[in-house]
């Protein structure tokens, strides 16, 4: 059932509260990253275009709920809307429940909807206070998704009315095109640091990508079939359920590995093969001969789907594998997508977002929806549809 989306909804001059997904790096009161907040921007501007009273809510970090933590404050985005649109008139409030008299400037923004009793059990009194604020309740936090929170899920079913955000749409529909109908040969690189965590990503990816690399911890579980891999990261519980996978699908696992090598204090490091690792070597991140396969398979690519770094990539040293793949993949002509938060880390790291095809701000959420979930979010919205 197709979603309703803002733009077939009337709310010309009417109070829209859009929940947006504005979980962005923060020090020291500075945005590091704006990218999720550029995501949901047309949403907001398609709103006020419409000379709708705008209202943001979002969550950021995990604080501790019910509490107000200035580390968690969504003041520095306040800011930083002033600064990127600084044509309208725009409000901070974090006594939004309190004061329910909908007396808004054209963008509110409101604070931490995390400091909220509630919000994490889909509290239906929180979520209920939530839908009074509004005329018309836009979901366009695609990151968020994945939860049945009460900012993200219990409010639809109290709403007026509700729908989807622009950006919410357009994370569906170009996952569900490329992954339905990929243009082949398709290659999906699934790493991160646990296969668990994974898994059930790794068994829908490898039904539907002609080849897909492993790489971080998840390649470590897959090396330890048949390897021994020292002090490295892996799960040994997992190791069994990788070898049947391994064995039914074309997954590409490295052959050669760039170790730590522990000595006392220090330590050093070298390229080794996946076969002659020692006991007080630890893999940190691919080696020579793996990228160069990795690259060779990207490079025919049509479809490339990136989820995770393949070493530990914050360490210099051990950063070449990501480096690699990440440049490669943004000098491709295949369609690309990427996503997941780490992924979003390399990608500004590297200075690539331009050349990739499409990058998803949701990291669990894009992980179900290719896992092939059904989010709870994308449910309710089409119940309580009008």
């Amino acid at each position: 059932m197709p979603l309703k989306t803002i733009s077939e909804i009337d709310i010309y001059k009417k109070i829209v509260l859009i929940r947006a997904d504005l979980n962005v790096p923060i020090r020291n009161n500075v945005i590091e990253s704006d990218a999720r907040i550029l995501a949901t921007l047309p949403t907001i501007q398609f709103a006020l275009q419409k000379k709708a009273k705008v209202i943001i809510m979002s969550h950021l970090g995990r604080p501790k709920e019910g509490i107000i933590d200035k580390n968690f404050s969504l003041y520095p985005i306040f800011e930083y809307f002033k600064k990127i649109l600084p044509n309208h008139k725009i409000k901070f409030s974090n006594t939004y429940l309190n004061e329910i008299n909908k007396d808004f400037q054209e963008l509110t923004i409101l604070e931490n909807v995390r400091f909220n009793l509630g919000e994490k059990n889909n509290d239906t009194l929180l979520a209920k206070k939530y839908a009074s604020l509004c005329d018309v309740f836009v979901m366009d936090a695609f990151g968020c998704a994945h939860r049945k929170q009460a900012s993200t899920h219990k409010i639809i079913q109290y709403a007026k009315q509700s729908c989807a955000g622009l950006l919410f749409m357009k994370e569906i529909n170009s996952l569900t095109t490329n992954l339905i109908n990929p243009e082949r040969p398709m290659v999906a690189i699934i790493g991160g640091s646990k296969v668990s965590t994974k898994f059930n990503v790794l068994k829908s990816i490898t039904k539907i990508a002609d080849t897909t690399i492993v790489g971080g911890g998840i390649a470590n579980t897959f090396i330890a079939i048949n390897n021994n891999i020292g002090q490295s990261l892996y799960e040994p519980e997992f190791i069994n359920a990788a070898k049947k996978l391994k064995n039914k699908y074309n997954i590409l696992v490295p052959i050669d590995s760039h170790v730590k090598i522990n000595q006392n204090q220090n330590f050093t490091s070298t390229i080794k093969k996946i076969s002659d690792i020692n006991e007080n070597e630890e893999i940190m991140d691919m080696g020579t001969e793996s990228i160069k396969n990795m690259i060779k398979v990207l490079k025919n690519a049509k479809t490339i789907l990136w989820n995770g770094p393949v070493g530990v990539f914050e360490i210099l040293k051990f950063r070449t594998g990501t480096e690699a793949l990440a440049k490669t993949i943004a000098d491709s002509h295949a369609f690309s997508i990427a996503g997941g938060g780490d992924t979003l880390s390399v990608i500004d790291m590297f200075n690539i977002k331009k050349n990739i095809s499409y990058i998803s701000t949701g990291g669990g959420a894009f992980l179900e929806f290719i896992e092939g979930k059904k989010l709870p979010t994308i449910s309710i919205l089409e119940k309580y549809k009008l």
